[in-house]
Order: structure tokens, then C-alpha cells, then sequence
């Protein structure tokens, strides 16, 4: 259902504002459609679903908040790929912030809702009234957002082409079972995440408490691969360093050579901090206090698209 239909404009991109109806009550999202969608032979359009982090919002996915969040590079992928993106809005927790329910045991701030419902019922909603492409739905999520990518993999597998999650980790106490199928999946960290560190352990800082602990960034990505049975060696490449004063830099490793089979990606951010790389998104030096270095190299919107877009899900 929806409760409210809303126009901005994001350069071409046109943004709508929309609800679903859920248990816990109405659901808020934004939806991004390209101003002239590619042609496709099926006429419909692949949908991307990004999820933010703790304390964030829809709004700021899409560039209309206070930091220049690298996740609004995705309307400039949406123009140019044809796509649909959806940025959602989790539920405020214990702490009065906005979050999902991950998998965390450990994370008593998360809110209680359904929030793998409310993804499915993303899903229904797109499919239904936009046409969307129910065998090429794509998830993407940063911090708290990735660890319910990391569970909506887990419980909606069938579901998704392929998931995305930066800098966050696998749980170390984990609510959710164990996953029964492999799902392509890229990760990204960074090496010097003070928040969700590299080497695991308890997630937040001194004024971040009750966000749980995880697995390193290296066991969560074995996790997956090792779920996918692909072999262990991994095709390694060293991303162009575009700026000397940048003193991050990024190795990708890639399991599987078949890009419309599953693959494991890791975008291995080195010095950088819990934030995604960008080139036209960087934020300021009072955001980078808090959460690190961020690398140049790439636009991490393009990097995911450039793995999301040959995989569809099993029929």
C-alpha cells in the first residue's frame, strides 16, 4: 500500500516516497527510478535495495542529508544502468537510533522488528507496482546495513541475485541459522575500521556501546566462500592508485571466474577507515575523524554494480 507519494529530483533521477504497510506499522522507503530506463527484452528493470547504517537514514543514502554519503552515487548508476534503487528506513532501538534487526545476539540496541518481512515486502512492492525484475534483485548494505545484508542473505537467498556489504562482520553470536545455500556476495573493509574492526572483536566506540562483536573481516569473507565451495586461491588485483597524497589503497580478491555464477568478492580497503571508497562522494574531515581514512580509488557504487549486473537468481 501506498501512504504517500512525494517527487524530488536528484539530478535525473526521480525520487518518490513511498510506504509499505507491516505488522509494526507503516514502513518508509524511497524509490529512485532512471529518468529513461534502459531497454530490456524483458521491459523490466533491476532493482537494487540499499540499506544504511546505524543512526542513518534513507535521506542520507541519497545525498539529501547533512554528509555527502557515497551511497548517492547509486542515482547517477541508476540513470546510466536503468535502474530501480530503493533506500528504505530501518526502526529506532533501545538507543533511540535508527537500525535493523542483524543477526547480533550481542547487539541489544538493535530495534525487535521484522525486518527481513519488510525487505520481502520491498521486494513484492517493486515487482508489483514498478516493474521490477523479481530474478535480478540486488542488496546492498553498509555498518549495521551490511549485517542485515548478512541476514537477509541468510533468510531470503533464493530471493536475491547477489548481496554487497561494507564494513561490517559476521556475527560472533549469532540469532540466525545457519545458511543453506551460497549467495554471490562482495565485501569491503577496511584495514584500520576503529568501529567494526578488521581483526573482530566488539563493534562501536566509546560513545557507540551495545552494537554486539564479530568475526574478522577475513573469517566472515572465508565464511562465504567457503559456503560457495569455491576453490581457496582467489584471483588478486591492485586497484590503480589515483592520488599520491591518498595513502589508502585497494586490493580486490575474486573467487570464481564465471561472473553470472557465484563469485566471492573482497575489496580489501588498505589503511582506510569504515567508510566506502569514492571519488565524486568524500566526506568531510570531521566525518573522517570519527570514521577513518577513505580510499579514492574507485566509486564503491560502480564496483558493486559492475559485480551485481551478469547474476540473476536460480529460477
Amino acid at each position: 500500500m501506498i501512504a504517500a507519494f512525494t517527487v524530488l529530483q536528484a539530478g535525473a533521477a526521480t525520487i518518490v516516497s513511498e510506504t509499505v504497510q507491516r505488522p509494526e506499522g507503516p514502513r518508509h522507503y524511497l524509490l529512485a527510478q532512471p529518468a529513461t530506463p534502459v531497454a530490456a527484452a524483458s521491459n523490466k528493470l533491476p532493482l537494487v535495495i540499499l540499506l544504511h547504517g546505524h543512526a542513518a537514514s534513507a535521506n542520507l543514502t541519497f545525498g539529501k542529508g547533512k554528509i555527502d554519503d557515497p551511497a548517492s552515487a547509486w542515482l547517477a548508476v541508476a540513470d546510466r544502468e536503468g535502474l530501480l534503487i530503493i533506500a528504505p528506513d530501518g526502526s529506532k532501538g533501545s538507543d533511540d537510533k535508527q537500525g535493523w534487526n542483524d543477526c547480533r545476539a550481542d547487539a541489544p540496541t538493535n530495534p525487535k522488528t521484522d525486518d527481513v518481512g519488510f525487505i520481502a515486502a520491498l521486494i513484492d512492492q517493486a515487482v508489483a507496482q514498478h516493474n521490477a525484475d523479481p530474478s535480478r534483485v540486488y542488496l546492498s548494505g553498509a555498518s549495521n546495513g551490511g549485517g542485515m545484508v548478512y541476514r537477509a542473505a541468510i533468510e531470503l537467498g533464493p530471493r536475491l541475485a547477489a548481496v554487497a556489504v561494507s564494513s561490517m562482520l559476521m556475527p560472533v553470536k549469532n540469532l540466525c541459522q545457519a545458511p543453506k545455500r551460497a549467495v554471490p556476495i562482495l565485501v569491503a573493509h577496511g584495514t584500520e575500521d576503529k568501529i567494526a574492526p578488521y581483526a573482530g572483536g566488539e563493534v562501536g566506540h566509546f560513545l557507540l556501546t551495545g552494537r554486539g562483536s564479530g568475526l574478522s573481516a577475513d573469517a566472515s569473507v572465508k565464511y562465504w566462500r567457503e559456503l560457495a565451495q569455491l576453490p581457496p586461491t582467489p584471483v588478486v588485483t591492485n586497484v590503480p592508485h589515483r592520488d599520491a597524497a591518498d595513502k589508502t589503497s585497494l586490493v580486490r580478491y575474486v573467487w570464481g571466474s564465471d561472473p553470472k555464477q557465484t563469485q566471492v568478492e573482497f575489496l580489501k580497503m588498505e589503511n582506510a577507515g569504515h567508510v566506502q571508497p569514492s571519488i565524486a562522494h568524500s566526506l568531510s574531515w570531521l566525518v573522517l575523524a570519527v570514521l577513518g581514512k577513505q580510499n579514492g580509488d574507485l566509486e564503491y557504487a560502480d564496483e558493486t554494480w559492475a559485480f551485481f549486473k551478469d547474476k540473476h537468481a536460480a529460477p
